[in-house]
């Protein structure tokens, strides 16, 4: 006859191997007492990379959550601890209660990763953790200490999923955008499919409970013709109501990461920035035809982005050395064998650039899925740490904001970067007379040490030549 007994593990906070030292945990997906089977999504946390959910690698009974949401803890620390059935017998199961930690580590084949890197094997080396803070004492195991988190059921295992079908429905970047408004999702109303909570139900409720408050502004939208590259949320992480006072905003995540990075970028690449306007009206109507025929696939979206990226894309055929990348260790200039496209977006925790891999070898058509598969997931805020990894060469959509142009700063590791800004009905001389053309400003800027003006200046005028006429795409693509 066996007795079952239970040991307890530890589940800590997985290293992704790509040089991050801590996590904030955005969301609880579990509490004390909650049974939890080897996958299951038990949290979700943000690193300066991405936010991502975090599995389990056990089945049991959670035993206790040792920080709260909103706490940034280290790589390696234990967050949970799961009471974990076992035989009587097994010398594992019946260690002390005094030793818990050597059986959480009793599995070397196995390392907890973040969600889109896999497992690791080996050792793994990061830089020293931060010593300025401890880690805080555990969350009391009493279901009260640890607030009942909102599962995003369309993400989360169905166990955790049935056991809260009450709660709730919205995606992590609106329940973000509801903590930092300080909104509870149970007092607001549905409008999405299948009774899913938007951005928009927020803005409405907020509104609704400060009445002589407008409603949030959102990007302007007077220009149509520029759709997004991504479906772009405000870039502000609270949204300040008339009279509220000063409001601080935490920089971590992906904010600190950014601000460090463009800092780095600026003060270690000579920036030189050219601008062209360009008479987009073929363009226009390219994409207008391509919408109405559908001949790219029933449920591709067609936008003049679209045709951005596969004219700057063959501008790159064109001139190579433009998609190259500064060694300073070896002292090189190293052209990259292929092109992945990165497309800066703007999202409620800061601006990410998530890259298309090998976009250069895509047709239209392919190029088209990939990026309506970029935005779907930046909107979602499901991008992956390994789709902003790898860029050579970025675009960002600056026209979606109504703006012109700008002076965009390099996407570090990267040689240059294209500013698309808003297309205007302007007058234009065309054919000898002036009349009323679409226009855009395009943006070009470049890492001096790599590029000369020679070479930024034929890739500036190729893209503006293909987007002026747009059949250039079949001769020089």
């Amino acid at each position: 006859m066996t007795t079952e007994v239970r040991s307890l593990r530890e589940f800590k906070m997985p290293d992704v191997g790509e040089g991050l030292t801590e996590a904030e945990i955005l969301s609880w997906y579990v509490k004390p007492g909650d049974t939890v089977t080897d996958g299951q999504v038990v949290c979700e946390v943000e690193t300066a990379k991405a936010a991502v959910e975090l599995p389990i690698p056990f089945t049991g009974v959670v035993e206790q959550l040792f920080f709260p949401e909103g706490s940034t803890v280290d790589v390696g620390t234990a967050i949970i601890s799961v009471a974990v059935a076992g035989e009587a017998g097994a010398p594992a199961a019946v260690a002390p209660a005094a030793a818990p930690a050597p059986a959480a580590e009793a599995e070397p084949e196995r390392r907890e990763v973040l969600v889109g890197y896999g497992p690791r094997t080996g050792g793994s080396q990061r830089r020293a953790r931060r010593t300025t803070a401890a880690a805080p004492a555990p969350v009391a195991a009493a279901p009260a200490a640890v607030p009942a988190p909102v599962p995003v059921v369309a993400q989360a295992p169905a166990p955790a999923v049935e056991a809260t079908g009450d709660r709730p429905l919205a995606k992590p970047p609106v329940r973000k955008l509801a903590k930092d408004l300080g909104i509870d999702l149970r007092a607001v109303t549905p409008t999405g499919p299948d009774g899913v909570i938007t951005r928009e139900d927020l803005h409405a409720h907020a509104a609704a409970a400060a009445a002589p408050a407008p409603a949030p502004v959102e990007a302007p939208a007077t220009e149509p013709a520029t759709e997004p590259a991504v479906a772009a949320a405000p870039v502000t992480t609270a949204e300040v109501l008339p009279g509220a006072g000063d409001v601080r905003v935490p920089i971590k995540g992906v904010r600190k990461a950014t601000a460090q990075a463009m800092v780095a970028s600026a003060f270690t690449a000579p920036h030189v920035t050219e601008f062209v306007q360009v008479d987009v009206t073929r363009t226009m109507k390219f994409v207008r035809r391509l919408k109405e025929s559908g001949e790219l696939g029933r449920d591709v979206r067609v936008s003049p982005l679209l045709l951005v990226a596969k004219a700057l894309l063959t501008a790159i055929k064109r001139n190579p050395g433009i998609n190259a990348q500064w060694d300073e260790a070896a002292q090189e200039i190293v052209i990259k064998g292929q092109v992945n496209l990165g497309i800066a977006a703007a999202t409620p925790r800061g601006l990410i650039v998530p890259n298309i891999k090998d976009a250069g070898s895509r047709t239209l058509s392919g190029l088209a899925v990939s990026l309506g598969e970029l935005i779907e997931t930046a909107r979602q805020g499901r991008t992956s740490p390994g789709d902003m990894q790898g860029g050579t060469i970025t675009i960002t959509n600056v026209g979606v904001f109504g703006v012109d142009s700008g002076t965009p700063i390099l996407n570090p590791g990267e040689a240059a970067i294209l500013a698309f800004g808003a297309v205007r009905e302007l007058p234009w001389v065309h054919k000898g007379k002036v009349v009323p053309r679409q226009v855009t400003t395009l943006a070009l800027s470049f890492d001096h040490r790599l590029v000369d003006g020679e070479l930024g200046s034929k890739v500036l005028a190729d893209i503006a030549g293909i987007l002026e006429h747009p059949k250039r795409l079949i001769t020089w693509g």
